[in-house]
């Protein structure tokens, strides 16, 4: 439940590379998948922790409330997001202290510099002992010097993580993170399901003054627009946004499409994709799934039933287009549709409702892709290990960022205090609002009292992840739930000189698809040059890559297996 701007600064700190680049800066190509090897020997149970147990519980179990047996403090990175800037007097600080006998020594970044500010402290040796807000493969960078922890040796001290990863069967995810040696060294925030964010969403007065439904299909999608598009032949029914600050031309759009086609495209493209039939690695962005996805993108273009600009033009562009009814349809995630769509339309086009649909369906049928279980979490720092309260420390990891009584305090607050329970309902307390949801509330939940921070917030079953949705919001993803995510494929890590040969071959490759995906669509190449353009793909060494991976797969299977 964050805002527009919550949303566009989270992705602006984490999106600055795609997967891939950072992967290339890293030196490190290839993590993606499952393997159920390597999950066994986690736990480090051969380490000697004796002499670093000091405020740790004796008998510390899933479900129960960390209580330091002596007052300890940890330092931790606190990325200071600008919505809600960090005050020494939050009631978050206060209360994680008296429930745990822990007290945190933050060390603010602004948001703007959190991961430059990040990779220094880490490599001058600076670094706190927790460093939260990181996304993988960002940890990657951090790995060959030492400077963090294997934390998959130590989650044997964290009972609740390891509850979780069991109960939702999150195996093949952490194993998609770890790297040549087996081993993960990021403690990710871990989801029961997965969560959704952007689909299509449509002007339905107009729909219902067409006698137009709702499109649950892609074909349904291109009917509506035809219908649109003749009572306004003036006029593009459908413009787009999220081209701007991205190397993605019409990202949501192409990764929403690209789910009905069963491929990653947009936001969640990768070059190498699993082909689960096939048993092996493929590259996506020669397959018939991708040219059959660009071949309907570029029959709406044609028709002219989709704005060309959409893949060019800024978001305010997109918006005001939508505002001024120069179009009718528009991607949307759930806060963008209440907080600006529909806000700002039922100011300026009296009678004007907006509805985001579930991700049409497509050939792929009902599933999701370009989800993930695993969210951004915590890196521990190597030095960590030295002090005399890790154990303790990993124990309190456990309980705020994975126990179900401390991920609801990091969320909600104190019950009677911020907010009142019944079930899984939630509901603030009076005079306390929460992005936005009551604008005469004199106190902010995130700003006043520090809860529902992104460093501490994310994760959870998804009673919990769903209990801040707003009617729409729960709506679609009560829906998305219920498909089925395509298959994870296996752990294939490149070794040192492959990672090197990998990163240059990757990022030509990517490009070329990239703007190729945009000449497509706009009809500036003809889909008749298909076999032309997977030739130039091969020119680039587009084989070489995917047999690559496919080596690695089979290696660490072998070794692992």
């Amino acid at each position: 439940m964050k805002n527009a701007a919550q949303k566009k600064a989270e992705r602006a700190n984490r999106g600055q590379l795609s997967r891939r680049q950072v992967l290339a800066a890293a030196g490190f190509i290839g993590l993606a998948g499952l393997t159920g090897c390597g999950s066994g020997d986690d736990g480090g149970g051969s380490k000697d922790l004796s002499k670093k147990r000091n405020g740790a519980m004796k008998e510390y179990r899933a479900g129960q409330q960390f209580k330091a047996a002596g007052a300890l403090s940890f330092s931790v990175l606190h990325n200071d997001n600008p919505g809600y800037p960090m005050k020494k007097d939050w009631l978050f600080w206060k209360e994680l202290t008296r429930r745990t006998g822990v007290t945190f020594k933050p060390v603010s970044v602004p948001l703007s510099d959190y991961e430059k500010k990040r990779s220094l402290l880490i490599g001058a040796g600076d670094a706190p002992f927790l460093i939260p807000k990181t996304y993988h493969p960002s940890e990657v960078a951090f790995v060959a010097s030492g400077a963090i922890l294997a934390v998959s040796d130590y989650t044997h001290l964290m009972p609740n993580f390891l509850d979780k990863v069991k109960k939702w069967g999150l195996e093949p995810e952490l194993d998609s993170i770890r790297q040549s040696d087996g081993k993960y060294y990021l403690l990710p925030g871990l989801h029961e399901k997965v969560k959704s964010g952007y689909s299509l969403s449509l002007r339905t007065d107009v729909l219902d003054r067409l006698g137009l439904a709702l499109p649950t299909t892609w074909d349904e999608v291109h009917t509506v627009l035809r219908a649109i598009k003749a009572e306004y032949p003036d006029r593009y029914p459908f413009t787009d946004r999220w081209s701007t600050n991205t190397p993605y031309p019409a990202a949501a759009l192409f990764s929403y499409l690209g789910q009905a086609y069963g491929v990653r495209a947009g936001w969640s493209y990768d070059n190498i994709s699993w082909d689960d039939p096939a048993g092996e690695f493929v590259f996506t962005g020669a397959t018939d799934a991708w040219r059959e996805m660009l071949a309907y993108l570029r029959k709406l273009v044609a028709e002219k039933l989709v704005d060309p600009e959409s893949f060019t033009q800024t978001d305010d562009d997109a918006v005001k287009k939508l505002l001024s009814e120069k179009a009718f349809a528009i991607s949307a995630n759930p806060q963008e549709l209440v907080q600006n769509y529909r806000y700002n339309l039922e100011k300026q086009v009296p009678g004007a409702t907006i509805e985001m649909v579930p991700v049409p369906l497509g050939p792929a049928g009902p599933v999701v892709i370009g989800g993930a279980r695993l969210e951004n979490g915590v890196m521990v720092s190597r030095k960590a290990l030295d002090s005399d309260g890790f154990v303790a420390m990993m124990q309190f990891v456990d309980w705020l960022w994975y126990s179900d009584e401390g991920q609801r305090f990091a969320k909600w607050g104190v019950e009677g205090v911020t907010y009142t329970r019944s079930g899984d309902r939630y509901t603030l307390e009076d005079g306390i609002s929460l992005m936005g949801s009551d604008p005469d509330a004199p106190k902010d939940l995130q700003k006043d009292y520090g809860f529902f921070n992104g460093v501490f917030t994310y994760g959870g079953s998804w009673a919990l992840v769903s209990s801040s949705f707003s009617a729409d919001e729960k709506t679609f993803q009560d829906a998305m739930a219920q498909r089925q995510q395509l298959p994870i494929g296996p752990a294939h890590p490149l070794q040192s000189v492959e990672q090197e040969q990998a990163t240059l071959w990757d990022t030509p490759l990517r490009d070329h698809v990239t703007q190729n995906a945009l000449k497509f669509a706009l009809g500036k190449r003809p889909l008749s040059e298909w076999d032309a353009y997977v030739g130039e793909l091969k020119a680039k060494n587009m084989d070489q890559l995917v047999a690559l991976h496919n080596k690695a797969r089979e290696r660490f299977a072998k070794e692992n297996g």
